[in-house]
């Protein structure tokens, strides 16, 4: 035993400030936050410019003694004006995220009070909450009592874990000749959650679309007969309700009777236009989505709420458990789960952030009707961008829009058509007032404008529309 003199060591500087000081912090960080957002319209759709500038500052590692709150957060501004403008009205492109202020408090508070509620008895209420946040997007979907879901960082793992759920209830414990099926416009997310899941590439099988971009039903079933007769276990198909291209929706209903009746877990990917289910026309677009064993949602695109809240529905929520949980030792003082669920159980993750009051707070707050609203302010807004994007000279709009991505390209009179849709693609975005992206349909180069944001306005597509006419006249004449 060691019995030497006992090292006097000085008090550790304190990591929490005084509660003056963490008074002054929050103010500073709350003029910022409040400031950036009522400047949003006016900040360019994208900055791309001086990026090797903007960085440099960032590359400097921690001091020993620490800085000042106030030159860090200036930091945080100068960085948050740079690259994409992704919560502001003008941002177009892939699919834009919101960032609602009510939950961007909502976070503050989650991760100022620390509690974890992955287990729900070291928080029941902020459990509770996250379970209420499932059950109340299980009652929008037509689920019935017995299921449930998880708040996952996003569509990707919402995605793995409805794969993993329908392997181990579907196949055996050598799975490898399980085969599953993925329209040519599902998001890549699905193939790499199979992958993922230890199945090979050639195992997803990627079924043909008909013209208007959605699968072909009878070439599902073609397929999956062939896969039947050569040795294979076709065991899940995924719909979508809403593809990220064109937010094409399939024949959900059709798709789902065929897997019921081949024995297949039927998923949904609705991680862009699943909300839309909250609309009536949406509603009507989704039949059949009331069926489905398993539903992908991201909160963070249909819910405005911030990137890394993402969500899966399983109609049989004991899928879910019979796939993820496994014991241990160490958790064996915990209570048994009773009417709350232990999400670490239907889940790949233990430790996690407390994501279901950034979905709950805003939701009671400003009640579901006015997401509905916003939602339905969006579909209005593509009929309108769709229908003027025809009459402009030039301009090819082949599919008609059926949730709030419009996809278009140009046609010049003479010279090469992928060409001139990559230089008007330029042009607009050149104007830092709209940013739009691009996607191959096809093999053909097509420009695409997807309305999601919460912040985008009539007023933002009018312009955003006599930006593209000026653009494509402008290229028509040279």
């Amino acid at each position: 035993m060691y019995r030497g003199p006992v090292r006097q060591q000085e008090p550790a500087r304190p990591l929490e400030p005084s509660t003056d000081a963490m008074e002054a912090m929050v103010r500073s960080a709350l003029v910022f936050l409040t400031r950036f957002i009522e400047e949003l319209a006016e900040a360019p759709a994208s900055d791309l410019d001086d990026l090797a500038q903007a960085v440099e500052p960032f590359r400097e590692l921690p001091t020993a003694g620490g800085r000042s709150f106030d030159e860090l957060l200036e930091m945080v501004e100068r960085g948050a004006a740079k690259g994409f403008n992704t919560a502001g009205p003008g941002y177009l492109a892939y699919i834009p995220g919101g960032g609602l202020f009510a939950a961007a408090l909502a976070d503050f508070l989650a991760c100022g009070v620390n509690r974890f509620v992955n287990v729900w008895h070291a928080a029941p209420p902020f459990a509770q909450i996250e379970w209420t946040v499932i059950r109340w997007l299980c009652d929008r979907f037509g689920y019935p009592a017995g299921s449930g879901g998880i708040l996952t960082s996003g569509g990707s793992m919402a995605n793995f874990s409805a794969v993993v759920a329908a392997r181990r209830a579907l196949l055996p414990d050598d799975f490898l000749s399980g085969t599953l099926y993925v329209s040519e416009q599902t998001h890549a997310s699905v193939a790499k959650a199979a992958v993922l899941a230890g199945f090979p590439s050639a195992n997803v099988r990627s079924v043909p679309c008909t013209f208007d971009l959605a699968i072909d039903v009878d070439a599902l079933a073609e397929m999956v007969s062939k896969d039947r007769v050569d040795g294979f276990l076709p065991f899940m198909v995924v719909g979508n309700a809403g593809t990220t291209n064109t937010g094409q929706v399939d024949p959900l209903d059709a798709v789902g009777a065929l897997a019921r009746q081949e024995g297949m877990w039927f998923h949904v990917d609705g991680a862009y236009g699943g909300f839309f289910q909250l609309t009536e026309r949406g509603h009507r677009l989704f039949r059949g989505i009331e069926a489905s064993d398993s539903i992908t949602l991201d909160p963070h695109k249909g819910m405005f709420l911030p990137y890394g809240t993402g969500c899966l529905l399983v109609r049989d929520f004991a899928r879910l458990r019979e796939a993820h949980r496994v014991g241990a030792e160490y958790p064996q003082d915990l209570a048994a789960e009773e009417e709350i669920p232990s999400f670490a159980d239907y889940s790949p993750e233990l430790s996690r952030d407390f994501r279901g009051l950034r979905v709950w707070l805003p939701l009671m707050l400003h009640g579901s009707d006015a997401f509905t609203a916003a939602l339905d302010e969006k579909l209005d807004l593509t009929r309108l961008l769709y229908g003027r994007l025809r009459e402009v000279a030039g301009l090819e709009v082949p599919w008609e829009p059926q949730l709030t991505v419009v996809a278009f390209r140009f046609r010049p009179a003479r010279g090469d058509a992928e060409e001139a849709t990559r230089r008007l693609l330029d042009h607009i975005n050149a104007s830092r007032r709209v940013f739009l992206s691009s996607t191959l349909i096809g093999g053909s180069f097509v420009i695409r404008a997807c309305i999601v944001s919460h912040r985008t306005h009539r007023d933002r597509i009018e312009e955003a529309l006599e930006i593209i006419r000026r653009a494509a006249g402008e290229l028509a004449e040279s």
